[in-house]
């Protein structure tokens, strides 16, 4: 027994050793990683590592991988979606990088390159963020040279026409500002469906659209169908819907998804795991929304398998209506240790719920089904893709959070990528927009864990929390929905940062680490995010608003008593909370207010507090944000390069291992997608 021992102690100890050598050259090798790969305009391009990769078993990187091809298969729906001649721009710019036979240098091609990369970063032909058309800083002249220049084979024209027609066609596509000058209209005075660029809808206006999906016979109440999620509509005599589907719109790119589905289904980890991919590929093939709802019931309720997936129609933030949504994927595996703490926090739902401080008619008697874990990013797709969301909460349908649940995932190896990507900057803006530097050095305490706990909460638990009285549907507010609901999470989130509970079940050591994130929320919302918005624009985007509404209505709300200061330092504008407890009383305040509008589908008040706290900006305010941020030199927006999968074989041919390895070059990585994924004709 003693040299069984003693040999013991000898193999745990070269195991010590070896994990030791180990660490140390993983500490080495991160050391070395360079996160920040890229960056023009207002964009910085990252990449991101998948950790623990290789303690995956072969048969579970062979399932991520065939459903990493599926999730690149659907990038030109995402494209088409955006805008109807997305594809023919990417086309034509993808033929010129591969056949431009003149001088690629000097100002006007550096133009160029930079108008491209923007363009594939957003997926199209609108700031991805803004939704402003991107305009060229070259001239047509210079573009319509570049065509000449390049092999006409390639380029997307129309039957029958000539390339001088051809160039002076998709010039003006690109350079005339009255062509498609939003991707998604945001201004109430116009009709929001006929003056949105995204090809949701073509030749028909809001109000025929609103009448198609009235007349539509709600054959069951209690579980609505999501109505014009997977459809286009367009005229033909009257307002009339393209559905997605095999054999329908996008038919080729979603016979290419379900091919890799099928292969991902020989290998997937459990029984259920392959039954509720079948329903997405039998839901790929007919369309049928009922069956889209049995796929998200069968997929929220899977918590076992360590492998998964997002893949199908699922945001309408897109949408000016708010119904239709855009094509996206990110594929996943579970990070097992940081899942505990996400684990604590939805085995806490039923408290978090009754303690909530909305009205007790709009709380759940009993939460079922809320499931939360931390991820590591394999594969994004779609409008995941170049910028992903770092958390995400499904499915959307609220009948179905009600009565079977929902899957909360917050995404750990994009929150590191971003956090470490900001050390590779000597300037950043907390210590811009700060308003002192104890606030500084909170941050830097509490800052990542208190972001971390915010996504946590805001997914697992905020957009799973209260209900919908009988008979109001998902989509009674509109057109407000995306903003409010976001808001709505984000309260959820901040009223409980704040809370004794969490100390007491151990997710915070202190209630310091929710003031980090009040701090970071209010300066953000109130300062920072400016930055990303265009002189005299107003605030359009669905998260950008959910912070707007938030951080104004407390800042007024607060002004009176001083739980919320404003005051000028050194000519520059700072926010500083000075009752941390009052603010999140207003928070409270405000979520109560949000989920009364929520539960009864009251759309007059939802566009009223949108319109009030999250729209306009001072543009005084504003030309100072900009002015100091142009001084950090740093971007403003992020988003991220893909790894690479690679199946590798032995001499039998016999598939060992599937290699990843991190590429350095956005543009090139884009260039290849469109070369080996894409799979729609250039008009859909």
């Amino acid at each position: 027994m003693k040299r069984i021992i003693m040999f013991t102690a000898m193999i745990a100890c070269l195991f010590a050793t070896t994990d030791a050598v180990k660490a140390q050259k993983d500490k080495k090798e991160e050391k070395q990683f360079k996160y920040v790969i890229d960056e023009f305009a207002d964009v910085k391009v990252m990449r991101y590592q998948i950790p623990e990769w290789d303690e995956l078993t072969l048969k579970q990187q062979e399932y991520l991988y065939y459903l990493s091809e599926a999730a690149k298969c659907g990038r030109d729906i995402l494209w088409d979606q955006n805008y109807k001649y997305n594809l023919t721009v990417r086309r034509t710019i993808e033929n010129i990088f591969a056949s431009y036979k003149g001088k690629r240098q000097g100002k006007d091609w550096d133009n160029f390159v930079v108008y491209s990369k923007r363009v594939f970063f957003s997926n199209g032909i609108h700031h991805h963020y803004a939704e402003d058309k991107i305009m060229p800083l070259f001239n047509k002249k210079y573009f319509e040279s570049l065509i000449a220049e390049s092999s006409v084979k390639g380029f997307p024209t129309n039957k029958g026409e000539n390339i001088k027609d051809f160039a002076l066609r998709i010039s003006d596509i690109i350079s005339n500002p009255n062509i498609a000058p939003k991707r998604k209209e945001t201004d109430k005075s116009k009709d929001i469906v006929a003056n949105s660029a995204v090809n949701f809808y073509e030749g028909v206006t809001r109000e025929e659209v609103e009448t198609l999906y009235k007349d539509i016979p709600n054959k069951d109440a209690e579980h609505p169908l999501s109505l014009g999620l997977n459809s286009k509509v367009v005229k033909d005599g009257k307002a009339v819907e393209r559905v997605y589907k095999i054999g329908g719109m996008y038919s080729n790119a979603i016979k290419e998804i379900v091919y890799w589905l099928d292969k991902a289904n020989t290998v997937a980890e459990n029984e259920n795991q392959k039954k509720y991919t079948s329903l997405l590929i039998d839901y790929y093939k007919t369309g049928n929304l009922k069956t889209w709802d049995e796929y998200n019931i069968l997929w929220a309720s899977d918590v076992s398998s360590e492998c998964d997936y997002v893949n199908g129609f699922i945001e309408d933030y897109n949408d000016p209506l708010g119904m239709k949504a855009t094509w996206e994927s990110v594929v996943n595996f579970k990070d097992m240790e940081a899942t505990k703490r996400t684990e604590l926090i939805s085995s806490n739902a039923q408290w978090f719920e009754d303690h909530s401080p909305v009205a007790p008619q709009y709380k759940k008697k009993e939460v079922k089904g809320v499931s939360a874990k931390v991820i590591n990013a394999v594969m994004l797709g779609g409008d995941c893709f170049p910028t992903p969301p770092i958390g995400i909460n499904l499915p959307n349908a609220d009948w179905i959070r009600k009565e079977y649940g929902s899957k909360s995932v917050t995404i750990a190896n994009l929150s590191s990528a971003y956090d470490k990507a900001a050390l590779e900057s000597p300037k950043g803006a907390l210590q811009e927009f700060a308003a002192n530097e104890e606030e500084i050095e909170l941050s830097k305490k509490y800052g990542s864990i208190a972001s971390d706990l915010h996504t946590d909460l805001h997914e697992c638990l905020g957009h799973g929390s209260g209900q919908l009285l009988p008979g109001v549907l998902s989509s009674a507010l509109a057109d407000y929905s995306s903003a409010l609901e976001e808001a709505r999470a984000d309260l959820f989130a901040l009223y409980y940062l704040m809370d004794p509970y969490l100390i007491e079940i151990g997710l915070i050591p202190e209630l310091a680490v929710g003031q980090a994130e009040y701090d970071s929320y209010i300066r953000n919302g109130l300062l920072s995010q400016y930055a990303r918005i265009e002189f005299g624009k107003t605030v359009t985007q669905a998260h950008m608003q959910d912070r707007k509404l938030i951080s104004t209505y407390a800042y007024e709300s607060g002004k009176e008593s001083g739980a919320i200061v404003k005051f000028k330092k050194n000519g520059k504008t700072y926010f500083q909370i000075k009752d941390y407890k009052a603010v999140r009383n207003i928070f409270g305040d405000l979520l109560a207010k949000i989920q009364d509008i929520k539960s009864r589908g009251d759309y007059e008040a939802g566009k009223e507090l949108i319109e009030k706290y999250a729209v306009n900006i001072d543009p005084v305010l504003h030309q100072e944000i900009l002015d100091r941020y142009r001084k950090l030199d740093i971007k403003p927006y992020g988003g991220f390069v893909n790894p690479e999968i690679t199946p590798i074989a032995n001499k039998e041919g016999k598939i060992i291992k599937y290699k990843v390895t991190y590429p350095t070059d956005f543009l090139k990585q884009q260039l290849q997608y469109g070369k080996n994924y894409s799979f729609l004709p250039t008009i859909n």
